[in-house]
């Protein structure tokens, strides 16, 4: 698919990102989702260690410094900094509670939510290409005087995503700069720009989440996700 095409390409190629197999960030994660669950600062100033094959990511540095959280598909575990393992959540899955309790409250569900959102962040637009997500050309959409192709894709139930129908948008640069869909009963829009190239890779630092209106534009405030990469590594 053209579009695709462009959009790996501009991202810096799959034969770079297929020659790649470990990826490390410096990063923080905050907005209004963390800050109404009690975690305003618990992913800031991080380190996120990951594989760009499997969906698989360490964070150290959380909960102000004292302790790791690993995110993978069959589980979360929350550990001390010299290893030990505090907490464990076998077979996670996106249904969070729904007894009134805020979606992110428990730190584990955290873990997982912050796992499945920046290794997904990372790996698209290559994460497209793989043969079991589907992927249909929409019409352009214009946004702020300038004209964004889109992508709509559906991933498969053996890739965990926050959802499995997301909408892309790519500039004229072919570099993705918004992503819309389904979270936690409210449609988002997470916007993403000051792209910047590590090993090869070109990787947009800053996005932010916002609540869509009906009219497919944006509410400027509350952001209910903020997240700056301040440097990363691939090898």
């Amino acid at each position: 698919m053209a579009l695709l095409d462009d959009a790996i390409d501009a991202c810096g190629g799959l034969v770079r990102w297929n020659s790649l197999s470990r990826f490390t960030l410096h990063l923080s994660v905050g907005g209004a989702l963390f800050s109404d669950a009690g975690h305003a600062r618990e992913f800031k100033d991080v380190t996120a260690e990951g594989s760009t094959r499997t969906q698989s990511v360490r964070f150290t540095g959380i909960t102000g410094g004292e302790q790791s959280g690993a995110f993978a598909p069959d589980a979360i575990t929350i550990e001390s900094l010299d290893g030990q393992v505090l907490r464990t959540w076998r077979n996670p899955s996106l249904a969070f509670p729904t007894n009134g309790t805020h979606a992110l409250a428990d730190e584990l569900h955290l873990v997982f939510f912050c796992g499945v959102q920046i290794w997904n962040y990372l790996t698209t637009p290559f994460l497209l290409a793989r043969p079991d997500v589907v992927v249909e050309e929409l019409p352009p959409w214009q946004e702020n005087n300038e004209t964004w192709r889109r992508l709509r894709a559906q991933f498969p139930s053996s890739l965990i995503n926050l959802a499995s129908e997301q909408v892309f948008y790519f500039d004229a640069s072919a570099l993705q700069r918004r992503t819309d869909h389904d979270l936690l009963g409210a449609r988002v829009a997470h916007y993403s720009w000051a792209h910047d190239v590590f090993g090869g890779i070109v990787v947009p630092t800053l996005r932010r989440t916002l609540t869509l209106q009906p009219d497919g534009t944006a509410m400027a405030k509350p952001v209910l996700i903020d997240v700056e990469i301040f440097d990363a590594v691939f090898e």
